[in-house]
């Protein structure tokens, strides 16, 4: 073993940018913070590649946060060309265009906050009013509207899209990811309210269906002519799992970044760590990957602050 990379101690710099930061968090070898600027490294090197197809996943809880807004500001960039999320992203996205979240704690009397009508996501506070009955309101007509004009069949990637054009706003990421024809797909799109809203107005329109398999077919047609292609995935669960697997079919990705704080013991897709992808054949053995672990309402905000300033 060549020891060649000495530890390097972090200083307190007045002003220092994200960047430098990053960079002193690379040099010290410290744990985390090595993995981090590892990472950062990684998403300049994917987003500098030329013919690389960068893929964005991340669950819906992150959306209930001021990170919504990072993740908008993202895709305004056009800074990955495919997006895979939850269902809840949806909720959430839209949801927050006509109504408030606001600040709560972890620890609180949840029996309390049900009689209140108030949902507790973490330490976020949701009232009924701004999810759930807002969500009614929103989708309906859209729905009602796509029907008078024939739409019987959509994908989730086309419905994203329409209620992005329809009733987003600038500060959505729906809104931006229909203005600069980013997809967004959502394979678990039943599991939420938006899912929710889809089947109660199926009720009454009994033609009304989901394609999923034109999802698919989009997404096959993306990995089997991508030159390259990359992944940033935030959090596990479908939308990580769905990115690796079509991933596969052209023998894996070839770059991965992955955020979890999930441990690695229980055998979870969260916990698992991109090495274990390469078993798969979801990443490639060449590849360049890392798994960082912690929070990605910490960790995002600075290690996309860092690629935004070399890219």
């Amino acid at each position: 073993m060549k020891l060649d990379r000495k530890v390097q101690d972090m200083r307190l710099v007045r002003g220092a940018k994200v960047s430098s930061v990053v960079k002193m968090m690379k040099q010290s070898g410290g744990f985390t913070a090595k993995k981090l600027a590892t990472g950062v490294d990684i998403l300049v090197e994917m987003h500098g590649k030329k013919g690389c197809v960068k893929f964005l996943s991340f669950p819906a809880c992150i959306i209930a946060t001021g990170t919504r807004g990072l993740i908008r500001d993202m895709v305004k960039e056009k800074m990955f060309d495919v997006i895979i999320t939850t269902c809840g992203m949806l909720d959430h996205d839209l949801a927050r265009t006509k109504e408030d979240y606001y600040h709560g704690e972890f620890e609180m009397d949840d029996a309390k906050l049900l009689d209140e009508g108030i949902n507790r996501l973490g330490n976020i506070l949701i009232p009924n009013e701004s999810y759930g009955i807002i969500l009614e309101k929103m989708m309906q007509p859209v729905l009602q509207e796509l029907w008078d004009e024939g739409r019987r069949e959509l994908s989730t990637r086309e419905l994203a899209w329409e209620f992005g054009k329809r009733v987003g706003t600038e500060d959505s990421i729906l809104y931006w990811a229909a203005k600069n024809k980013i997809p967004i797909y959502v394979p678990g799109i039943t599991d939420g309210a938006f899912g929710s809203q889809l089947w109660q107005f199926s009720q009454e329109h009994k033609g009304f269906k989901i394609d999923l398999l034109k999802d698919e077919k989009e997404l096959s047609d993306i990995v089997f002519t991508a030159k390259n292609t990359g992944a940033l995935m935030i959090g596990g669960g479908i939308s990580k799992h769905h990115t690796i697997w079509w991933n596969q079919f052209r023998d894996g990705l070839d770059y991965a970044v992955y955020i979890t704080t999930a441990v690695e013991h229980d055998g979870s897709l969260s916990g698992a760590r991109i090495r274990e992808a390469v078993s798969w054949g979801k990443v490639r053995k060449d590849a360049k990957f890392i798994t960082v672990e912690g929070d990605a309402t910490i960790l995002l905000p600075i290690m996309m602050s860092a690629v935004k300033d070399a890219v």
